[in-house]
């Protein structure tokens, strides 16, 4: 009797399973995504209908460059969302590109001559620190265990191992067919 009481303290696992928590809080999670979906989508639509209104005369040539612009970030988050549902991750790449157009946004909206110069060096800054970001990522080590950042380096990864396994396999199928 007493032997069974210390296995399930020394095992606490046995009572308390772990994987289906995770399972439930990884459904719950996707439920959030899913509705921030729609709710982006809802509001790219109707940010659309506001960028139509704002084509008829008189025509605001800022506001019409602004609303394209905002509509360019929210399809941008809204495709960052998708990713994370489709690969259960979020992706560096989107995450910056979103950073970059919401940032030339703001600049283009207000206008880079009625800016102050220390604010636009800043921003100059800032974007080619993203641009290194953009162009570094594809470099990055693997985040999880089997879940690279970039599918390129990873395919990369497996073609450069692939003529490997296969030499390693033709030769030990040598040696057990030796014997």
């Amino acid at each position: 009797m007493q032997n069974s009481s210390n296995n399930q303290i020394n095992h606490p696992t046995q009572w308390l399973n772990l994987k289906l928590i995770v399972s439930a809080l990884e459904t719950v999670q996707d439920l959030i995504v899913i509705s921030l979906c729609i709710g982006l989508f809802c509001f790219m639509v109707i940010e659309l209908r506001e960028m139509f209104f704002s084509l008829l005369p008189p025509l605001n040539f800022q506001e019409v460059t602004a609303d394209i612009l905002f509509l360019l970030v929210l399809v941008e988050l809204f495709r960052l969302l998708i990713i994370y549902l489709q690969e259960q991750r979020v992706s560096i790449g989107v995450a910056v590109e979103v950073c970059i157009v919401s940032v030339l946004r703001e600049v283009i909206v207000r206008g880079v001559l009625e800016t102050p110069w220390v604010q636009i060096l800043s921003t100059g800054a800032f974007l080619l620190v993203l641009g290194v970001l953009l162009v570094v990522r594809v470099w990055l080590p693997p985040t999880f265990e089997g879940i690279d950042p970039e599918r390129r380096m990873a395919s990369r990864k497996r073609n450069l191992s692939e003529p490997e396994s296969s030499s390693d396999s033709v030769a030990i199928n040598s040696q057990f067919n030796s014997h």
